[in-house]
């Protein structure tokens, strides 16, 4: 059994996160997941972690940095893919990264926060996708530009989707996650199809 963290650890985390200006580089999310169509997260939560990052709690977006690698971990709707926190758990996401399964698992005692381990994963692979990437597409909507990248590493079980926004001042990370199927159809669809996805807010209000 994999450890969860508590509110006050995540706090913590979170804390350090905003001192080092890591969540900046997180675009907005929804906490209403786009398949179930409810939050999947409690407003308790959300507003707590959002009041320790410096936001104003603005229920129900938010920071994708905060809601996706810290909140939910304390979500306990299952959706057709199962809990959002496995992501972090199953080591599936990690391995197709190319990092050991332990990589983004809590850990209080690792040198950086989950959040910091996640962003120096995942930033640089959004702003310059790797050569060796099995897939990366972009689309625009209107002055809004969207990228998604798809990376297996050899051995996986699964393909890493990344996927974030630039609204003119860089692109910022909006979610990543382990994806089975065929990564064709998301590419495909991604381009033939230009629309905010997985959770994503515009970030022009």
């Amino acid at each position: 059994m994999h450890r969860l963290p508590s509110i006050e650890e995540a706090a913590a985390s979170i804390r350090t996160d905003a001192v080092n200006g890591l969540l900046q580089s997180w675009a907005r999310s929804t906490v209403v997941d786009e398949h179930i169509g409810d939050p999947v997260i409690e407003r308790e939560v959300f507003d707590a972690l959002h009041t320790t990052a410096g936001f104003e709690p603005s229920w129900p977006e938010g920071n994708a940095g905060v809601l996706h690698v810290y909140g939910y971990w304390f979500s306990t709707v299952k959706t057709p893919f199962g809990m959002k926190r496995d992501r972090w758990i199953d080591g599936h996401l990690a391995e197709a990264l190319g990092l050991k399964p332990s990589a983004f698992r809590w850990n209080p005692t690792a040198p950086a926060t989950l959040l910091q381990r996640v962003t120096e994963t995942a930033l640089p692979l959004l702003q310059e996708p790797p050569r060796d990437a099995i897939g990366t597409e972009d689309a625009h909507l209107d002055d809004l530009h969207t990228r998604v990248v798809l990376l297996r590493a050899a051995g996986a079980a699964a393909t890493a989707l990344v996927y974030g926004i630039d609204a003119g001042e860089g692109f910022r990370l909006v979610t990543l996650f382990p994806l089975q199927g065929d990564t064709d159809a998301v590419l495909a669809d991604f381009t033939s199809n230009p629309r905010l996805r997985w959770n994503a807010v515009d970030p022009r209000g």
